[in-house]
């Protein structure tokens, strides 16, 4: 069990046909969960990037939502951040066995559980929406893409897709393809894009700054994820 308000790591072990998987993640509950025991609080499933992988969980802090967690110690989502290991790339079969386990331990509200990843994380994104598109209440990729041709399956899950315009290692078509086609999948879609970055489509368009990316602002994270609500 983790102490309120502190991320910590937790281990995490499953066993599929192929083999089994052991790895370790990041959990962050909020500074009231104790508190507040009747409560169910709203879950953020974080997938960090390529440069995060290996053994150590600490990289999985050095970017994005965990990196804010850090240092912000009252945050009113319960946030999981899994570690991918080296050489490898996020597995959905993976993903939802953890999620399904956290659900089972912790107060989360099941109609309130959000995705978002950077890069490689922003390709999971896509993929683990697509693979259970009733599960999510939203999703935010970052940097990544994903398969145009399976899209559909989420055009009814509000969706804001982030991408810089100078991205030299996923290029911003990437998100472009994924957010074309589901403006032909009659998804109620806007998008914006500057030189600096980004694509956004959503139930409501919102200007956001670079910074948000990298959920280095606290408050942007909070208003992407409570956006599927007003």
């Amino acid at each position: 069990m983790s102490t309120p308000g502190e991320q910590q790591v937790h281990t995490f072990s499953t066993t599929f046909p192929s083999g089994t998987i052991n790895t370790r993640y990041l959990l962050y509950l909020p500074r009231a969960y104790d508190a507040q025991p009747e409560k169910r609080w709203p879950f953020i499933l974080f997938l960090h990037g390529a440069g995060e992988r290996g053994n150590n969980p600490a990289l999985v802090a050095s970017q994005g939502l965990p990196k804010l967690l850090r240092d912000q110690r009252d945050f009113p989502f319960i946030v999981l951040s899994p570690k991918c290991v080296s050489g490898s790339y996020w597995h959905t079969d993976t993903l939802a066995t953890m999620l399904a386990e956290a659900m089972g331990e912790y107060r989360i509200d099941t109609e309130r559980i959000h995705l978002t990843g950077l890069s490689l994380g922003g390709f999971g994104t896509w993929a683990m929406a697509i693979a259970h598109p009733q599960r999510f209440a939203a999703i935010a990729p970052i940097c990544g893409g994903g398969d145009p041709n399976a899209v559909c399956r989420i055009k009814h899950v509000p969706v804001w897709t982030f991408h810089g315009a100078r991205d030299t290692i996923v290029p911003i078509e990437s998100t472009e393809r994924m957010v074309d086609a589901l403006k032909k999948c009659g998804a109620r879609c806007s998008s914006r894009s500057t030189r600096r970055r980004v694509m956004i489509r959503g139930r409501k368009p919102m200007p956001i700054s670079s910074s948000t990316i990298g959920f280095s602002s606290g408050d942007a994270a909070k208003r992407i994820f409570h956006h599927e609500q007003q």
